[in-house]
């Protein structure tokens, strides 16, 4: 079995690592249906932005609860993987741990939702 040695050189470094990250996010996309729905609504809100010319400050806000609901998604699905590759049959603590987790894509995904209410309602009052 071949060591693993880290890059420490800092462009080639960076560029593995930005490798990497873009492989693990085509995986979330491609694999993860909870991602796959997180993301068409990240779609469909950008089309929205675009059709409704939301100001920049909305754009911000936008692209901001869009980027923290992927991204607190992905960790959901971590600690997922993380708990089924240790324990893969059901415990009772290993529950409590990915309701956890699950609680935080549910404050994220709220937090998206009450950006969203709070640009495109008007639009439509």
């Amino acid at each position: 079995m071949m060591e693993f040695q880290k890059d420490n050189t800092f462009i080639t470094g960076r560029m593995k690592s930005m490798t990497y990250a873009f492989q693990g996010a085509k995986k979330l996309i491609t694999t993860e249906h909870s991602i796959m729905v997180q993301f068409s609504l990240g779609l469909i809100m950008t089309i929205a932005g675009f059709y409704f010319g939301i100001s920049k400050i909305e754009w911000l806000c936008q692209t901001f609860a869009i980027g923290l609901v992927l991204s607190v998604e992905g960790l959901n699905t971590a600690v997922e993987k993380i708990a089924d590759f240790i324990h893969p049959g059901y415990h009772e603590r290993i529950g409590f741990i990915k309701d956890i987790a699950a609680g935080a894509v549910f404050f994220a995904a709220m937090t998206a939702i009450a950006i969203g209410l709070i640009i495109y309602v008007p639009l439509f009052l």
